[in-house]
């Protein structure tokens, strides 16, 4: 798909604001630079805060490793150069980190742990020390934003358990199932069909588990 046509459908889009982001965060991922550097201008055409497009950025080394955020960030920077200085919380990590993690995993947070630790303890303490701790708790863009980025993450790389896990997540921290399908729907303009396809047939799985009833958010029990 040419980007001229990416940035055409989305112009005028009433839900442009929701979507940026995700597919920022789904182009860099993607390594789909061209993409990645049109919807930065739209961003910045949108006058979208430039210290969320860093925040969507940064945390796409949980996911995609620090080859992908350097590389994403140093093109960001060419229209968001940033102005922050980096601020160092360590102490706090862990235990901001498992209220973070509790609000996504909900009641299964700790078979999530036990499930991780059974294969790789390190991996089972780091995803919560480094996850949910050092990077989600960052100011300047909200756990329930930043949800909405990891749903498009783990669409575009075709995690699937990992992807319903947030999809899950997402609804924890009420966004609507309409706000969900909508940044799935929209992956398409980034990786194509397949990548949509895959996106939708979790989210519809995920729906049909938890009989979900569309345009409304359920409640936090799950």
């Amino acid at each position: 798909m040419k980007n001229e046509t990416l940035i055409n459908k989305l112009k005028g889009s009433k839900k442009l604001k929701l979507l940026l982001l995700p597919l920022i965060s789904s182009a860099a991922v993607l390594r789909k630079e061209k993409n990645l550097r049109d919807l930065l201008k739209l961003a910045k055409i949108e006058n979208l805060d430039g210290i969320k497009v860093y925040e969507a950025l940064l945390q796409t080394y949980l996911f995609a490793g620090f080859p992908c955020a350097l590389n994403s960030l140093q093109i960001a920077a060419e229209l968001f150069p940033p102005n922050h200085k980096f601020k160092n919380v360590r102490n706090s990590f862990r235990e901001v980190g498992v209220i973070n993690c509790k609000k996504i995993y909900g009641n299964k947070f700790d078979k999530l742990l036990e499930n991780v630790s059974a294969f790789s303890p390190e991996l089972s303490e780091w995803l919560i020390i480094e996850g949910y701790g050092k990077v989600f708790n960052r100011n300047n863009l909200s756990l329930k934003s930043r949800e909405l980025c990891n749903v498009a993450v783990l669409a575009s790389l075709k995690y699937e358990s990992q992807l319903y896990s947030h999809i899950n997540g997402a609804f924890r921290l009420r966004n609507s199932s309409d706000e969900i399908q909508t940044v799935i729907d929209h992956l398409q303009l980034t990786g194509g069909k397949a990548i949509k396809n895959f996106g939708v047939k979790v989210f519809d799985r995920y729906m049909v588990q938890k009989k979900v009833k569309n345009n409304l958010t359920p409640s936090q029990k799950f």
